[in-house]
């Protein structure tokens, strides 16, 4: 892959999270949002991405990136953002920003089949803006409304990214260490954790039109792998991806 600097586009991107929504808490999928455990990926030689952001992907109107906690889908999804001259939007934050209240209240408050269903009705309509780049849950794609919401949503690339559970506690582990970072509560019970790993993997891989190593790369990395993936997999002009 080429790892030559290029200009970066001049227009900004933007996040799904308006001045005054939650912000104390995240999701125990997802706490603190992915930030921290992603500051865990080595850094290190990060290559610069190709500037597509006077272009398009040809036959895609959105990616949406989807794996376990610690796979780094803020940090890679902003990244693809930026660089497409795209949206950024966090599933998790939007949700937080409609009901202004946090993922873990709505949790405790209302129970989780109450957030699913708020979860499902964020989901359809985030699929429904083009030229932006999701982030979902880590557990949104084990509902059989969500799978099929994104299996039956034309113009979407949906990037599973992929790492062995073992990686992936290492890089929440190792994000403790952040002061802002939060507890994460699913990872109290290892055990308990990994089954949750083996239940979501083959939803992740059902979804995916595309899947992307993680364990070795940084999320720049892992971004310039994306970008490569769906170039070289770009249908021919006229044809789009209709899954």
């Amino acid at each position: 892959m080429s790892t030559a600097t290029l200009d970066r586009p001049t227009h900004p991107t933007t996040e799904s999270m308006p001045k005054g929504s939650s912000r104390g808490k995240r999701s125990p999928d997802r706490s603190p949002g992915e930030d921290a455990a992603s500051r865990s990926l080595p850094q290190q030689h990060a290559p610069a991405l190709p500037d597509l952001s006077s272009q398009t992907l040809p036959g895609i109107d959105r990616i949406v990136l989807t794996g376990f906690m610690g796979s780094g889908k803020t940090s890679t999804g902003r990244l693809l953002a930026e660089h497409l001259g795209w949206r950024f939007l966090d599933l998790d934050h939007e949700i937080e920003a409609r009901h202004e209240r946090s993922v873990p209240q709505i949790f405790s408050e209302d129970g989780e089949a109450h957030f699913r269903h708020l979860e499902s009705a964020a989901l359809a309509s985030l699929l429904g803006r083009r030229q932006v780049v999701i982030a979902l849950g880590g557990g949104a794609p084990e509902e059989l409304g969500n799978r099929l919401l994104l299996e039956q949503t034309p113009h979407t690339a949906v990037i599973y990214l992929s790492a062995s559970f073992e990686v992936l506690v290492s890089r929440c582990a190792a994000q403790a260490a952040d002061p802002s970072a939060t507890a994460r509560p699913n990872l109290a019970d290892l055990n308990l954790a990994e089954r949750r790993f083996h239940l979501r993997h083959p939803h992740y891989q059902r979804i995916a039109t595309h899947s992307i190593d993680t364990a070795e790369r940084t999320p720049g990395e892992v971004a310039e792998a994306i970008l490569a993936t769906l170039r070289s997999a770009a249908p021919a002009a006229g044809h789009q991806i209709s899954r």
